[in-house]
Formats: C-alpha cells, sequence, structure tokens
C-alpha cells in the first residue's frame, strides 16, 4: 500500500495566466490539461517528470452548482491563489479507501490531442473540507500517460516535486497516511503552504 507524492493542486482565477506566471517567474513551462466532465473546473498541467502541478479553475459555475464536488470546488476557488490540495499516488488505492472508509470513484478527461486519461481517487471531498489532508489517486494510464510526463517545451529539466509543507496535527496526518514516511513538511496554517521543486540541481519553492 505504497504512498507517494503524484501531484499539488492550486487553485487560480485564469488557467493561461497563472501558467505564464510561473513561467515567467520560476522558469516552470505548462501545457493545457483539459475539462473536468461535471465538476465545471478546467487544468493546466506543469509537468515535473515524476509529478506535477494542477493549474486549476472552475470554468462553467452553473455545471459545477450542479453536482456536489463542483458545489466543493466553487467554494475552495473562491480562495485567493495558490496551494490548494495535495494528492498522492497509491499503489493500492482499494486498501487505502478501506482503512479510511472512504468510496472510490473514478474520473476522466480528454487532453487537447483528443487522448482520454482516466483515474480512480478517494478522499477528494475530505480534503476539499480539510485542505491539511491529502487526497489519493490511481492512473489508469500507462506510465507514459501520467500528466507529469507530459511533453513541454520551455525551462529547465525538473526532477519533481521534492517536498511539500502542510499546517496540519502531526498524529491526525499519520493517521490518515497509515505511518508511512513521505517527505511532507509540518508547518504554518492548517492548508498546504508551501512546494518544493527540484530543478536540475537546484530547487525552488512556491507559495501562495
Amino acid at each position: 500500500m505504497a504512498l507517494q507524492i503524484d501531484h499539488v493542486v492550486w487553485r487560480v482565477n485564469d488557467l493561461d495566466a497563472a501558467g505564464a506566471g510561473l513561467q515567467r517567474r520560476y522558469r516552470l513551462a505548462s501545457v493545457p490539461g483539459g475539462r473536468h466532465p461535471g465538476w465545471g473546473t478546467a487544468n493546466r498541467i506543469v509537468p515535473l517528470g515524476p509529478s506535477y502541478l494542477e493549474l486549476i479553475a472552475v470554468v462553467d459555475q452553473a455545471e459545477a452548482a450542479a453536482d456536489v464536488n463542483g458545489r466543493r470546488w466553487l467554494d475552495r476557488l473562491a480562495d485567493p491563489e495558490g496551494p490548494l490540495l495535495l494528492c498522492l499516488a497509491a499503489s493500492d488505492i482499494d486498501a487505502v479507501a478501506a482503512r479510511l472508509g472512504l468510496e472510490v470513484g473514478r474520473k476522466s478527461r480528454l487532453r487537447p490531442d483528443g487522448v482520454e486519461i482516466a483515474w480512480r481517487f478517494a478522499g477528494l471531498d475530505a480534503a476539499l473540507e480539510r485542505p491539511w489532508l491529502p487526497f489519493f489517486i490511481s492512473w489508469e494510464a500507462p506510465p507514459e500517460r501520467h500528466p507529469g510526463r507530459t511533453p513541454v517545451d520551455g525551462g529547465p529539466q525538473a526532477a519533481g516535486i521534492s517536498w511539500v509543507q502542510v499546517g496540519a496535527d502531526p498524529d491526525e496526518l499519520a493517521a490518515w497516511l497509515g505511518g508511512q514516511e513521505l517527505p511532507v513538511r509540518l508547518g504554518g496554517p492548517p492548508r498546504v503552504n508551501a512546494v518544493g521543486v527540484a530543478l536540475g540541481g537546484g530547487e525552488v519553492v512556491l507559495r501562495g
């Protein structure tokens, strides 16, 4: 039941503007992701190799308001731009869900090239209500279709998310993770507060 950092969700108001800002400030290039049918949201991907940043925004208010998860996104994405959620890849998402009493859902989206990618997830509703807790994902796609592996032009070679800082109760977080050790640092308000990205021989730190 191994866990590892898959991606960090970053709330934004304008996907293209946010992507341009990351490119300008940190030389982190991004690509369009796609729409999340039913949720009223869309994303932009910052590929980092084994992991990625997911820029997300509500693009259809009515669609979001009509769905329970869409309404949760509306509530969270109304806050200022910045890091929102930590997502962990689970080698056995059914076991994680059973341990924590979570339901497992399935979602898919079309990339701009028309290729569908799908995934199973658990704990998203809990994380949207308590953003200091991560949610879990299991991709139904070959490794080369993982968003972190998306080809992108410009910027330095990224080696992935090296750490995430979260404001959380240590015991609650440890119980949620099943006691597994991950590069999650504690500190700050009760939410995701910062992300360390390894770039070649250095590192950049992203904060809200």
